[in-house]
Order: C-alpha cells, then sequence, then structure tokens
C-alpha cells in the first residue's frame, strides 16, 4: 500500500517493471476491476508543480504520469507486457529525460470510471502477470504535516491566510440617522 507521506518514485516504479520484464501488465483501478488488456499507454507526461500552501510556504515537486487508454473495441490478442511498456519508457526517455525522483501518477479513465489521477500502490506478481494496484489520489494540508494548525491558532492567526479585521457595521437610516449595533434602534 502506498505511505502518503512517501509516494513512489518513477525510480521505484521502473526498477518494479525491470525486474518483471516477461509478464503481462495490468492495472486494478478499483477492487476486482481492471483497465482491460488491451489498453495503451498513450503518453507519459513530466510535470513540474510549484505551489503555495496555505501557511504561505512555497513548495515544490515532479510528477511523471502515465496514462493508459482502453479502445472502445477491444483487442482480443492485444495485452501489454513489461517488456512493451519499458520500451515505451525507453522511446520517452531518448526526448524527456524522467526525473527519477519525481512521484509516479498512473491516469486512466473509461465509460464507467471518471478519469482521474492515481498513485501505483501495491505490486503483485503472480507468474503471469504482475498487477499495479492503483491507489486514489488525496488531498492534504502541508501546514499540518509541519506540526503547524490548519485553522486558527490559540492567537486567532491562522494558517489559511491572514484574520481579516472585522469592522462594526453602521445602519442608516431613511432620514439619515444612525443606528449602531446595541444602541437599541435597531
Amino acid at each position: 500500500m502506498i505511505d502518503q507521506s512517501n509516494p513512489m518514485t518513477w525510480q521505484a516504479f521502473k526498477r518494479t517493471l525491470e525486474q518483471n520484464p516477461d509478464l503481462h501488465l495490468q492495472f486494478e483501478y478499483e477492487a476486482g476491476k481492471f483497465v482491460d488488456h488491451s489498453f495503451h499507454i498513450t503518453e507519459i507526461k513530466q510535470a513540474p508543480i510549484v505551489s503555495v500552501d496555505c501557511g504561505g510556504v512555497m513548495n515544490s515537486w515532479t510528477e511523471v504520469i502515465v496514462q493508459l487508454w482502453e479502445p472502445t473495441v477491444k483487442e482480443a490478442e492485444h495485452s501489454m507486457f513489461v517488456s512493451k511498456a519499458l520500451k515505451i519508457v525507453s522511446l520517452v526517455e531518448k526526448s524527456l529525460p524522467l526525473n527519477p525522483n519525481a512521484v509516479v501518477k498512473i491516469e486512466f479513465g473509461n465509460s464507467k470510471f471518471d478519469t482521474r489521477q492515481m498513485y501505483p500502490g501495491e505490486f503483485v506478481a503472480d507468474g503471469q502477470h504482475l498487477t499495479v494496484n492503483l491507489v486514489p489520489d488525496f488531498t492534504q494540508c502541508k501546514a499540518l504535516s509541519r506540526n503547524q494548525t490548519c485553522g486558527p491558532d490559540a492567537s486567532g492567526a491562522s494558517c489559511c491566510g491572514p484574520e481579516i479585521d472585522k469592522q462594526e457595521l453602521e445602519l442608516i437610516e431613511a432620514d439619515g440617522a444612525v443606528c449602531k449595533p446595541g444602541s437599541g434602534c435597531c
């Protein structure tokens, strides 16, 4: 299973593939639901991410996203061997050197499963197949991971932005008289 604080790197993902070149590659996107064996790897993307979190801290990392596609007409005799996936990786890396420390995500969707990016979790090799169990992406509060608060602390300050000064409202009646809260006129 994936450790949410330490997702799989491209280097670890690729190494696992290299250890199992003669197996059929399959992906399990939900319990008991597999990407059709006739899938294609349509592209491999590398995305540098730069963000500023709710505590005002800048973060950066890189993701390598492997996109899978199921053809509308299933190809009964087609099955992706791990060795074929590695040939595609090699072709990609000739043009785009992939960061070995990048976080790996698998992008997939079909008519019954909305397209999303998922993490490779457990790898299961059974002698014929190398199955990659996919784990849903997750959100996180980086301030909490730094042992800071997410929300107001004891002083009223919030990691999610500065405390906004509240101004007392004044209601002006039609004749121009000012009515202040607590004065009894409201």
